[in-house]
């Protein structure tokens, strides 16, 4: 395998630990991004030489662009970006106050924005590259409790496909990985949680909540096994534009894609019936 540079946002802990980890098995070279010395420390020592950290607060656009081209000088042109670093806002939707809606937006959306836009120039010039962002089986499909969380996935779902169309000309490859539940501090430290403030909800909620917490640490997901994925991809000639990972991802977003099939096929007839009867005017 062609060893290769990476920088992987948010690789203190979780799957971003995970998804350097096996690049740095693999051989690779691998920039991490982190928020205190503490963790860079850390990071590099999985490998001395090829592990590099560096701090960057993802939200911090300028930051995000003045370390992609520090990197770019003093490590090497960057081959794969990984815009990992995120994390999980639970709670109704009424209940969830909108400061922390727009925080969720602001690292899961704009702060991986920030990172992929860094680095693109670079990858558009060399005219090669692979760009990947972390969004959630949480970006093809929704449960209740969840909606800014899953609102943010569906947002950078939605810029992933989009880029990917406009870069492909540039020979750069764009995926959008969708992890189902991993045995990671996801679910427990590392989630933020609404207050209950509306009982309207207990019947629903409560129980959803109780079985989160009560999942973590338990998860079907190996996170090791998902950075081995991930390294794989980006070994092939086409690498997917969605890589959904683990079981319960692919049921999960399999029916959620049914349900949206079987609606639009129940309303043709009416969707049909909003054309203008002449057609287009062209």
């Amino acid at each position: 395998m062609e060893k290769r540079n990476w920088i992987i946002t948010g690789v203190s802990t979780g799957l971003g630990r995970a998804f350097a980890q096996a690049a740095l098995a693999a051989g690779h070279t691998v920039v991490g991004t982190v928020r205190s010395e503490k963790d860079l420390r850390a990071f590099e020592a999985l490998g001395p030489g090829h592990a590099h950290g560096r701090i960057l607060d993802v939200t911090d656009g300028d930051a995000a662009s003045g370390v992609v081209a520090e990197v770019e000088r003093s490590v090497g042109p960057l081959d794969v970006v990984v815009a990992n670093a995120g994390y999980g806002l639970e709670g109704t939707f009424e209940e969830t106050p909108l400061a922390e809606v727009r925080r969720q937006f602001e690292v899961n959306v704009f702060g991986a924005v920030a990172t992929l836009q860094a680095a693109l120039p670079h990858m558009r010039r060399r005219r090669r590259g692979h760009l990947m962002a972390v969004t959630s089986m949480g970006g093809l499909m929704a449960v209740p409790g969840m909606s800014a969380y899953c609102g943010s996935k569906f947002a950078l779902e939605g810029i992933l496909e989009s880029l990917g169309k406009e870069v492909a000309r540039f020979g750069i490859h764009v995926t959008a990985i969708e992890p189902g539940s991993f045995r990671t501090d996801w679910a427990g430290r590392s989630m933020t949680r609404a207050a209950r403030t509306v009982d309207d909800y207990d019947e629903l909620f409560t129980p959803i909540r109780e079985a989160r917490q009560k999942a973590s640490g338990n998860q079907l997901g190996n996170p090791a096994k998902a950075g081995e994925a991930v390294v794989h991809i980006t070994s092939v000639e086409q690498p997917p534009s969605h890589l959904v990972l683990g079981s319960d991802a692919l049921r999960l977003v399999t029916a959620a894609r049914t349900a949206v099939d079987e609606d639009i096929r129940a309303w043709e007839a009416l969707s049909r019936t909003t054309d203008f009867a002449e057609g287009a005017q062209l």
